[in-house]
Order: C-alpha cells, then structure tokens, then sequence
C-alpha cells in the first residue's frame, strides 16, 4: 500500500536548482530545477500542482542516472508515475525535474511539487562537493534539443535541460547544477533591440524571471540565498542575442522610446552602440563577483556565432584592471554546422556534446578534476 508524503516530510532528498528551500509545496522555477531521492519502494510517485498559459511545462525523469521519461504536463496533471513494479528493498535514484525555462512571458506557468507516494523509506541523497552555475540565453534554455533539424516552431517542447551541455558535465564531473536562462534575452538587449530583457537585471532574485501574483507568492522575488549554496565556477553564455540586435530592425517601446543597436555602413558596430554592450558585460561581472566573491567566472561563447568575442574580451580586461581580479577567464565553443545544428535553427545534443567536452576539459584543468562521460544509456 502506497503511503503520501508531504514534501516537507522528506528529510532524505536533494533540491535542485534556486528555489525557496523549505516550501510547500516546493516550486519549480528554473530549467533543471528538480528533486532528487533514494528510495527502497517497488512503485514511486511524485503528486504536482500545474498550470500553465500558453507555455506548457515539460519535464524529465532520470532512474538511476538515466533517462527514462520526458513529457509535458497539463493543466490536469496531479501525479507522475516514476517507477512501478519494480524489485522492494532495493534503492533507486530517481530525479525529477523541470525542463522548460522559465517563462518571462506566462504569470501563470508554475510546477510545484506537493510530495511523494511510495511504499518503500527513502534514504540519503549525496551532496557533490563540486558546484556549477551555468548563465545564458536559448542556448543555455536547451533550445534546439528535441526535435528534427527542420522544425521551426517556437515551443516548449523543444527545449531541455536533459541534453543539455550542463547536464553531461554535472554527470561527468559529479557535479551540483543550477541553470538561469532565458531565451532571446541579451546582457544589454534582447535578439529584438528589446532593453528590457536583460539577463543581468533578473539575476539577483530566487527566480527574477516568474512574475505574477502566483509566482510572487511562492517566492521567485525573494533574495537567493547565495551564502546556502556557492559555486565553484559560474559560466556565461550571453552575447548572442546582443548580437542579432544588430541586425533586427528598430523596436518602440511604449515609454521608453525607440531602441536599435546599428551598424556601418562596412558592417562594423557603431562604437557609441557596442560600447553599451561593453558597459553591461563589465557591469554584470562586477555584479556576479560582488554576488559570488571565490566563484572561478567563466565566460563560455560561440555555439551560435563568435562576433561579439572582442567586445567581451574588452570588458574582460577592464575588469581585471579595475579590480585586480584575475579570476575570470574567456573560453572559445564550437560553432554549430550542417552535422550540429538542432531544431529552429539552434544548437543540437550533437553541438552540447561537443561544448561539454570543451568546457569539462577546461573545468578538469583548472580545478583538478576528472571529465568522464557516462557510458552506456546514461
């Protein structure tokens, strides 16, 4: 007989990704947010509250390091099976967790998990000594994962965190992952000449990124705990959509004006133009080290292009001049191409693989761990 556990009852889990803690239920806010338990049980359900607008959320479900399940949830949904049947007394690692982004434009879109259901005990979840926090736009959404080369459309189905570039390195270096992303959003502007959507104005908060009355409720505006959870090494993957502003025509916002970041007539960036770019990069490093002070911060660029690698490099030298701060580095990705390319255009698990090996070769020098892919269906 299965018996129901509230959230709050589990002392034996783990809680991925920035959340309030000690909620219940416990929301879901960022990509790869999830939890994480051991438990002994021959059946194990998760019971949910779900509600979405026009973004429906996805989410995936690991036994035992690998991928057994992903599938979206509707509005209906109050629980997902995530093993039955399966030999008592024996434990089984199972993680649960969100795959969607988080979504700037849908108030209502919200996973929170309620509790368990088992008829085993659940036991102890390790902690990793080694901690990751991944910062970026579409890329870093997963955008581009799932789904045939060709497919066009903009959905929440075809973003992940589960082939993802974060995911393969927390498996391959044992590592704790957060992710904070959001598509088409920039440092200074978004893909649009959009202003508004700056990934560092959202940073701070548990989650700037849930808004509404829900989401204000469960506590996305609340101050991140960054003394609870600090990172070894914070990686950047922002500049692409600064550079497709670029290239997009001039966006009006309603009480701001009209905004567009031009080029010469040789294709060059105006100066007065880039330099605002320049500024937010600069800005938004003094704020991850002002947020993060022994964090390693690396700044991860060119899946989808390279153009804006000067510009960063600049910020990156004025940053370390000012502040005597040498431990920030700038790292090269492989561009995605005809074999690499996923869906809507975006880079593919192919194009992931290929940046978690650049970025675990780089992370296992500079701190003197071991990069090992999982083998086999993990």
């Amino acid at each position: 007989m299965l018996k129901a556990y509230d959230i709050r009852e589990i002392a034996n889990k783990k809680v991925h990704g920035r959340t309030v803690q000690d909620a219940s239920p416990l929301p879901l806010f960022w990509n790869h947010s999830g939890v994480e338990v051991n438990c002994d049980g021959s059946e194990l359900w998760i019971d949910l509250e779900v509600d979405h607008g026009f973004h429906e959320p996805w989410i995936a479900i690991e036994l035992n390091g690998a991928l057994m399940s992903r599938r979206m949830l509707l509005k209906e949904d109050r629980s997902v099976c995530l093993f039955r049947s399966m030999t008592p007394g024996v434990v089984k690692n199972v993680k649960f967790y969100r795959e969607l982004q988080a979504m700037s434009e849908d108030d209502l879109c919200h996973v929170l998990v309620k509790g368990f259901r088992t008829d085993g005990n659940f036991f102890p979840v390790p902690e990793n000594d080694f901690k990751l926090e991944f910062i970026g736009d579409s890329v870093t959404s997963g955008e581009g994962t799932y789904g045939a080369n060709g497919d066009t459309d903009w959905l929440a189905m075809y973003m992940s965190s589960s082939r993802h570039y974060a995911n393969i390195i927390e498996k391959a270096m044992k590592a704790d992952v957060r992710i904070i992303s959001q598509g088409g959003w920039g440092v200074y502007s978004g893909w649009d000449n959009d202003v508004r959507h700056q990934i560092p104005k959202v940073y701070e908060p548990v989650c700037g990124l849930s808004r509404g009355p829900i989401n204000e409720a469960l506590g996305a505006g609340k101050p991140n705990d960054y003394e609870a959870w600090k990172p070894d090494a914070i990686i950047v993957n922002l500049g692409t959509n600064d550079n497709s502003s670029f290239n997009t025509p001039p966006l009006e916002i309603p009480g701001m004006g009209t905004f567009k970041n031009r080029r010469n007539p040789d294709g060059s960036f105006v100066r007065e133009d880039l330099q605002k770019f320049i500024d937010a990069v600069y800005d938004f490093l003094r704020l991850l080290r002002r947020l993060n002070p022994t964090s390693h911060i690396l700044w991860a660029y060119g899946m989808l292009g390279n153009e804006m690698k000067p510009a960063i490099l600049e910020a990156m030298d004025k940053f370390r001049a000012d502040t005597g701060d040498d431990n920030v580095a700038f790292l090269d990705l492989p561009n995605i191409d005809e074999v690499t390319v996923g869906s809507h255009g975006h880079p593919g698990y192919k194009s992931h693989i290929e940046s978690a090996r650049v970025l675990g070769e780089y992370l296992s020098q500079k701190f003197g761990r071991e990069y090992r892919e999982p083998e086999g269906n993990l």
